[in-house]
């Protein structure tokens, strides 16, 4: 087998092992989750609808995972792929961090997350083909979409629910951040008729997540 055989094979077996971890195995953050770890003194309604918040979150997570390595597969400047990638590491935190709270309120992550996954590492995929500027906006966009969906879930939340709102918080924080460094690097805007797309998609998972 030659070299430039032996690299893209390896290049496969890491994207399918990266598949593997986001889907079954528990990820560790590199920062301790925001808020104390202390019990809960929350009625069983405001647990429910933390549970299913958080689960949506987990969800977007997830989907980001795959949006971010869908990217860096077909982005054409070294420096954009690193970018992907980049972001996908600082994004494990938030997906640790929603997986843990599920796990502190008794809750469960959603059973459509591999639907989520592949759907959205094709898009990504997509977005990375058209271009690095059009891939960059996509990003600036997604993060845009994502703050303004966490700070809707800050108004749901119970505001017993100290913990939650402590994530939900830090992750919209480094969302914008994510966002303003896609633009910097020359995401362009994108036309109405995606960021359209991007929203109905959204409302799809998010719906969909909340439930199962």
């Amino acid at each position: 087998m030659d070299a430039r055989r032996f690299d893209s094979l390896d290049r496969l077996i890491g994207e399918i092992d990266n598949i593997i971890k986001i889907l079954s195995v528990p990820r560790r953050a590199s920062r301790s989750a925001p808020g104390a770890p202390a019990a809960d003194a929350l009625e069983e309604g405001e647990r429910a609808e933390s549970v299913r918040l958080m689960r949506v979150n987990h969800s977007g997570e997830v989907a980001a995972q795959a949006l971010y390595q869908g990217q860096a597969l077909t982005a054409r400047h070294p420096q954009v792929k690193l970018a992907m990638r980049q972001a996908a590491a600082e994004e494990i935190d938030h997906l640790a961090w929603c997986e843990q709270r599920l796990k502190e309120l008794k809750g469960r992550t959603s059973l459509l997350n591999p639907l989520w996954y592949f759907g959205s590492l094709s898009i990504g995929a997509l977005a990375g083909a058209l271009g690095d500027r059009t891939s960059l906006g996509f990003i600036a966009e997604t993060e845009k979409q994502v703050e303004s969906h966490l700070r809707d879930h800050l108004g749901r939340v119970s505001p017993r629910d100290l913990r939650s709102r402590a994530i939900l918080e830090q992750m919209a924080h480094d969302e914008a951040q994510h966002g303003a460094k896609a633009a910097s690097m020359g995401g362009k805007a994108l036309p109405f008729p995606i960021t359209w797309a991007m929203r109905t998609t959204s409302r799809l998972m998010t719906h969909g997540s909340y439930w199962i």
